[in-house]
């Protein structure tokens, strides 16, 4: 066996060297999230899960580790963002979460990435069989015989399916009733929204009449189809609270509720020492079509944690090049 010359071994110790500084080099280029766990902040609703799971594999690729996510409601969401108690949601509406960000700090405390969900709609919806007796406006259910044909309680009054309180939604609720003078004919019903809405599919079914707030993506549209079961009100005119001018129409109807975009917010800290999951946020985007059909997957009883990772396992092996596209701009983000 030949022996190696004292030059050789300093050769060959040089060369194992740059192979291991050239291997971890790689490495963490591969996995620049590596020793860093992320703490992500979701919503309460089961329907919000499937977003963020398809998030937290991306991350994961790029070696960060997840923790278990808070469930709260999304104006202490974002002021935990704020405050630095967690690292980011997917589930920032602009502009309906617009006071939550700023009451949290604003753009020197958050940021928000990207558009991760394009045309989410809000409004108040009634069935057609109501919509084609001329319920067609909210502003219709100031008249008192309108709105006792929703009265589901004997108090006369219309009950409206509405919005639970740390939504976001409800302030605008709230505001319209008092903005279209509907106080005396309307109550705002607020609960477990799911509950609520399994009620409100009940009487439809039964052939009575319902008057309901929802949104997309959502499940409940995909069970009272608009246009075919139920249809969109228009409001007597666009109004927000605090006077704040949105964009409200949607197909020629103002609706009442800005139509939102869905972004991920993030604690700028965090962001600014993670420029690979900075880019992430910004490239990664979802079809609403998407989520609504998850969502029905849910409704239709598969509701497991398991079953949500599977929704998500299996949209990412569909979307497999958007999704490694998503990694590769995380793993560039670094090398610049």
């Amino acid at each position: 066996m030949m022996k190696l010359s004292s030059t050789g071994k300093a050769l060959s110790l040089a060369c194992s060297l740059f192979l291991s500084v050239a291997t971890q080099t790689v490495m963490a280029d591969d996995q620049p999230g590596k020793g860093v766990t992320i703490r992500p902040a979701e919503g309460t609703q089961i329907e919000e899960k499937f977003q963020h799971k398809i998030l937290y594999k991306a991350l994961e690729e790029l070696g960060y580790k997840i923790a278990d996510p808070s469930e709260t409601e999304y104006q202490t969401i974002h002021l935990a963002l704020g405050q630095g108690d967690a690292d980011f949601t997917a589930v920032s509406w602009k502009p309906l979460h617009d006071a939550f960000y700023k009451e949290a700090g604003g753009d020197e405390k958050l940021v928000r990435l990207g558009t991760y969900v394009s045309g989410s709609l809000q409004g108040y919806l009634v069935d057609k069989a109501s919509y084609d007796a001329g319920v067609k406006n909210f502003g219709d259910l100031k008249d008192p015989a309108m709105a006792k044909r929703f009265d589901a309680d004997g108090d006369g009054k219309a009950d409206l399916a509405g919005c639970i309180p740390g939504w976001g939604c409800e302030r605008n609720i709230e505001h319209h009733l008092t903005e279209y003078k509907l106080r005396d004919t309307v109550t705002h019903n607020q609960g477990a929204y799911a509950v609520m809405m399994a009620d409100t599919i009940s009487r439809y079914k039964a052939g009575k009449p319902i008057l309901y707030f929802t949104w997309t993506p959502y499940w409940v549209s995909g069970v009272l189809v608009p246009g075919k079961d139920v249809e969109w009100l228009a409001v007597p005119y666009s109004s927000s609270p605090g006077g704040v001018k949105e964009q409200t129409t949607y197909e020629g109807k103002d609706l009442g509720f800005a139509v939102n975009t869905i972004h991920i917010a993030a604690n700028k800290a965090f962001i600014d020492k993670n420029p690979a999951a900075k880019a992430v946020f910004e490239v990664a985007k979802l079809d609403i079509n998407d989520i609504s059909a998850e969502n029905g997957l849910i409704k239709d009883g598969q509701d497991k944690e398991a079953d949500i990772q599977r929704h998500a396992d299996d949209w990412i092996k569909k979307h497999k090049d958007t999704f490694d596209s998503w990694v590769k701009a995380g793993r560039d983000a670094v090398k610049k």
